[in-house]
C-alpha cells in the first residue's frame, strides 16, 4: 500500500511538472512570436527605416524640443496602439499621434474647429500651422528643426500623413511617425527625393 501511494504521489508530481513545462513552452513561443512580429522587415516608406531610436544631438535644443525627443523615444519603445493617442477613437492616427506628443511635451496644438488639443486630420493640422504663421513649404529653403511637424499629401510614399522631425543634417531628415504600418516607426530620407511633401509646421 505504501508503494502504491508513493507511485501515485510521484505520478501526480510528474504530471504537475509536465503541465508547468507545457505552459512555459507556450509562453516562450508566444514571446518569440511577439518578438518576430516586432522585428519583421517592415517595408521602407522613404529612404531608410531605422530599427533603433537614434542618438539625437541635443546641442542647441530648447526645453520643449528635448521633451519632444524624450516623448518620442518613450512611445517608439512602447509601441502602443493608436487608440491611446486618439482618445479611444478607432481611426487613422498619425495626426492624433503628433497632437498627443506635442501635448505631452508642453507644446499643445489647438484644433481650429474645436479648440481641443487633438487635431485628427492632416489638412486641419496644416490649417492650424498656417493660421499660426508657423508653416513653411518644403521648397522654401527652410531647414527643418527637431520638433518640426512634416505634412504629406496622398501622393507621397507615406500617403496623406504627418510625422515629427528628430534630426536634420546635410539635406537629410529623420522622422518619427505614428500609424506607419500601424506602428510607430523612424525614417531617414532626403525631402527633395520624396514626392507629395507639403511642408513643415515649425516648433
Amino acid at each position: 500500500m505504501t508503494i502504491e501511494r508513493e507511485t501515485r504521489r510521484r505520478g501526480r508530481a510528474l504530471g504537475w511538472i509536465a503541465a508547468a513545462l507545457g505552459i512555459a513552452l507556450i509562453a516562450t513561443a508566444g514571446i518569440a512570436g511577439v518578438r518576430w512580429w516586432s522585428d519583421r522587415d517592415w517595408p521602407v516608406l522613404a529612404g531608410e527605416r531605422l530599427r533603433e531610436f537614434p542618438a539625437v544631438d541635443r546641442t542647441g535644443l530648447d526645453e520643449t524640443q528635448a521633451r519632444i525627443v524624450d516623448v518620442l523615444r518613450q512611445e517608439f519603445q512602447a509601441q502602443n496602439s493608436g487608440t491611446k493617442y486618439s482618445e479611444g477613437v478607432d481611426e487613422p492616427w498619425c495626426a492624433d499621434f503628433v497632437s498627443w506628443v506635442m501635448r505631452e511635451a508642453g507644446r499643445s496644438l489647438a484644433n481650429p474647429n474645436s479648440g481641443a488639443w487633438r487635431i485628427p486630420g492632416v489638412y486641419t493640422l496644416e490649417e492650424y500651422y498656417r493660421a499660426e504663421g508657423r508653416f513653411e513649404a518644403w521648397d522654401s529653403g527652410y531647414r527643418p528643426r527637431v520638433g518640426d511637424v512634416v505634412m504629406y499629401t496622398d501622393a507621397s510614399p507615406f500617403n496623406q500623413h504627418t510625422n515629427i522631425v528628430i534630426g536634420s543634417d546635410a539635406g537629410t531628415i529623420i522622422t518619427v511617425g505614428g500609424n506607419e504600418f500601424g506602428k510607430i516607426t523612424i525614417h531617414e530620407y532626403r525631402p527633395d527625393t520624396v514626392s507629395g511633401l507639403v511642408g513643415y509646421g515649425k516648433i
